[in-house]
């Protein structure tokens, strides 16, 4: 019987070379013997090599589509081809396995020891008005600094780094593992020196070895009008130092801005709301608004309706653009709600009478798509 090559691996019979490699490539990951040991494991990695090796061959994997099996020629036709080809070769499987090279591979060597410093992240609480105008800003940084004593050495004055005994500085050490498929050979980071390849006879006393030490420091900051709510200020350089006294990184600083208790912000207008009594909304009148700049006058027209919307122009917030640059201001908008009073006396109730009915307002009607006539009222006494 034809060994079933698209079970081993767990796919379907219309796979893509895509799906079989990665596949593969869990699998493999999960069964090399330099992950488990064990006899069952090792005989599962040489199935599912196998599998592979067929269903990656365009040719092998016709002769199963069609029912046969390509590797029915005993051991010389399974060692026709490199079970790892897929791969581009033996260093490109073990990138698989352990995320590096092995063997004769590229890229082997120590690493250095002065690697770039990670990027920090503060926010900062903003009122609206801070916002509007913006300001210049001190803030306190928890961040890692370069460490004076060594000033990023991370050794003693008058000693130094030497070489790792253990890999002969290559930051690496390798290890040999017999398996079904032959001698395979790994590489890993060494433990003693940590990939770099040499070690510090004498750390630094301040820092430990490391080069920087964690320390607060105050920063400046210039946050420029017009930001809004999670807009992050980029400070080049003003981030953590790397280790061995490696490159700052750099600093943002994100803008938290506080709720207003008048204004709501919508990009770069400002919405907010005001209640007037019917008489007013009827007769019309100029009140006072207080907007971000100070107060200004707000014309009421006579016969306003409730919903109304008012815009003040050039009233909202500054409009930054991505350069940086100020490029003009949003707009106010006032919406207008009309307060109907719910509780009147009896003079009031007197004069309200008196007005309705000085405007043919006693009985109610109701509103038509254009038509002219009667209410609605009038109409129903005219049936009956």
């Amino acid at each position: 019987m034809a060994t079933d090559y698209y079970g081993t691996l767990g796919v379907r019979k219309d796979a893509s070379d895509g799906d079989i490699k990665r596949a593969y490539r869990k699998l493999a990951r999960e069964l090399h013997p330099d992950v488990n040991p064990s006899e069952d494991a090792q005989q599962r990695f040489a199935e599912v090599t196998t599998a592979y090796e067929v269903l990656s061959d365009p040719e092998k994997r016709k002769i199963v589509d069609l029912g046969g099996d390509p590797m029915d020629g005993g051991a010389g036709a399974r060692g026709a081809r490199d079970p790892f080809a897929g791969f581009g070769g033996l260093s490109d499987i073990m990138d698989a396995f352990f995320g590096g090279g092995a063997g004769g591979g590229a890229g082997r060597g120590p690493r250095s020891r002065v690697q770039p410093g990670s990027d920090a992240l503060i926010r900062l609480r903003m009122t609206l008005e801070e916002c509007l105008e913006g300001v210049d800003r001190e803030i306190t940084v928890d961040t890692a600094i370069l460490c004076e004593r060594c000033t990023g050495a991370g050794s003693e004055k008058g000693t130094g780094a030497q070489k790792c005994d253990t890999c002969s500085g290559m930051g690496e050490v390798q290890s040999v593992q017999r398996t079904l498929l032959g001698q395979v050979v790994t590489a890993r980071p060494c433990p003693v020196c940590r990939g770099l390849g040499e070690v510090i006879v004498d750390p630094c006393q301040q820092c430990g070895g490391d080069g920087r030490v964690r320390a607060r420091r105050d920063v400046k900051v210039r946050i420029p009008a017009g930001v809004a709510d999670g807009m992050r200020i980029r400070l080049s350089g003003q981030g953590e130092v790397g280790p061995g006294g490696g490159p700052a990184g750099d600093l943002y600083v994100e803008v938290d801005e506080e709720p207003h208790q008048t204004f709501e912000r919508e990009g770069s207008d400002l919405h907010c709301t005001i209640r007037i009594p019917v008489t007013v909304a009827a007769l019309g009148a100029t009140l006072p608004l207080d907007t971000l700049d100070g107060t200004e006058d707000l014309e009421i027209r006579p016969g306003t309706q409730p919903n109304t919307e008012l815009r003040l122009a050039g009233k909202g917030m500054p409009k930054l653009r991505s350069s940086g640059r100020v490029d003009g201001r949003g707009d106010l908008h006032v919406h207008v709600q009309v307060e109907v009073p719910t509780k009147l006396d009896s003079r009031q109730n007197e004069l309200l009478r008196e007005l309705a009915s000085l405007r043919g307002e006693e009985e109610p009607s109701l509103a038509s798509n254009g038509s002219k006539g009667n209410g609605l009222f009038s109409r129903l006494r005219a049936r009956r």
